[in-house]
């Protein structure tokens, strides 16, 4: 499953890793610039530019019910 999302300040960062720390499955976090990060990665998603949407790819359902709240079209 991929979803667009848009984290627009650093508490939407801190939640979105803390479930994706939760989740059971791998969860990637792609931009428009082509990189690539580990969504239970800190480092990993402190690297990424949020001035735009990034994609969210993950096979967990719950977890990607629960970034719902994110989602943006594009």
């Amino acid at each position: 499953m991929i979803k667009s999302i848009m984290l627009n300040t650093s508490n939407d960062l801190r939640d979105f890793m803390h479930l994706a720390c939760s989740s059971p499955m791998d969860i990637g976090v792609h931009t428009v610039d082509n990189q690539i990060a580990d969504g239970k990665s800190v480092l990993g998603l402190m690297s990424i530019d949020y001035k735009k949407p990034v994609k969210v790819i993950s096979e967990d359902e719950k977890f990607m019910k629960q970034i719902e709240k994110w989602a943006v079209e594009e």
